[in-house]
């Protein structure tokens, strides 16, 4: 829905100002939508009042998960579907997570740099954003303008984690398909093995498939695969691409979509979507709790004297916290 059609639906349900403004999104206004990423990415209330007008128009894109160790040419890759996607005639959103600058708290934008060959193209949408501390190798409101790109009828959105090895797995809850991209040479094999992507990866990608140890990576990948229990009923695919020189490119896209459709005919779609649904809302909770929380600590004379209490020994953080959860659930 799209135009005037969507902004009298909107108008019925929310004040106007909110209707107008997820009306302009659902048009594919690209300035209304890099507002309403901006403004979600700084937590604006209003923001959210917007998100949620939107929330029923979504869930149409399909959405791909770019993830892997720092060097793996996550970047390079993305870049690559990029094209391979628009050559299809789809229309492209990309969410980009970069490490924080530790002085002004944005991204460092070294993906979207390398990806500056698509900026012209109104096609594509590429948002970075900045983790702020967030682990998982997702920003906190990478769910949110996954939403907004989704609302403003991108076909395909690929979201690209930041690259932080072990802690990166929350993309398996915002993506369809997640992409594991491992390169020859980097110790993989071991790393695998801690990082648990057996349990994350939808496809795997041996990317710089022209180095030595190409053929090693590749092994090293089935043997973890051989040794499992249980055979799942999807078996991640191992893919080789070379994304510099955009090798592997189509193969890639293909086996991506053999899990897009393996999805469509297995309970696996509805549990992934239910799954992630709880991830969604008990992350919400979490946040709302503990802003609450943290109001409660900073601003009343109650919070003040549990957090002198606990510096003073006379009572444990454990019993300071159940104190302040309870004092703000009383508040409302």
């Amino acid at each position: 829905m799209s135009g005037p059609a969507a902004g009298s639906a909107l108008s019925a349900a929310v004040p106007v100002s909110i209707a107008s403004a997820a009306a302009a999104v659902l048009a594919g206004n690209v300035r209304a939508g890099a507002r309403l990423m901006r403004m979600l990415d700084d937590r604006a209330p209003v923001a959210t009042q917007v998100l949620r007008a939107l929330y029923p128009h979504t869930g149409r894109a399909q959405v791909i998960g770019i993830t892997g160790n720092p060097g793996s040419g996550k970047s390079t890759l993305t870049n690559r579907l990029i094209g391979h996607y628009r050559a299809q005639g789809k229309r492209v959103g990309v969410v980009a997570v970069d490490p924080s600058s530790p002085y002004s708290g944005g991204a460092i934008l070294g993906d979207r740099i390398r990806m500056m060959e698509h900026a012209a193209d109104p096609g594509v949408f590429i948002r970075s954003l900045a983790t702020r501390g967030a682990l998982g190798g997702l920003s906190r409101a990478t769910n949110d303008v996954v939403h907004v790109l989704d609302a403003m009828g991108h076909d395909v959105v690929l979201v690209e984690t930041v690259g932080v090895g072990q802690d990166e797995i929350d993309i398996v809850r915002t993506a369809d398909t997640t992409v594991v991209v491992l390169v020859p040479g980097l110790g993989d094999d071991i790393q695998a093995i801690k990082a648990g992507i057996l349990e994350i990866a939808d496809v795997f990608v041996v990317n710089k498939a022209d180095l030595d140890g190409a053929d090693r990576t590749v092994a090293d990948l089935r043997g973890l695969q051989m040794l499992l229990t249980q055979m799942p009923p999807w078996l991640p695919p191992i893919v080789r691409t070379v994304a510099a020189r955009g090798e592997g490119v189509a193969d890639l896209s293909d086996r991506i979509e053999d899990h897009r459709g393996f999805l469509a005919a297995s309970p696996a779609a509805t549990e992934r979507r239910v799954a992630r649904a709880r991830f969604v809302v008990a992350s919400l909770v979490r946040e709302v709790a503990g802003d609450a929380v943290e109001r409660w600590l900073d601003t009343t004379e109650a919070g003040q004297q549990v957090l002198a209490d606990v510096v003073a020994r006379h009572t444990d953080p454990f019993a300071a916290a159940e104190a302040a959860m309870a004092a703000t659930a009383a508040r409302g």
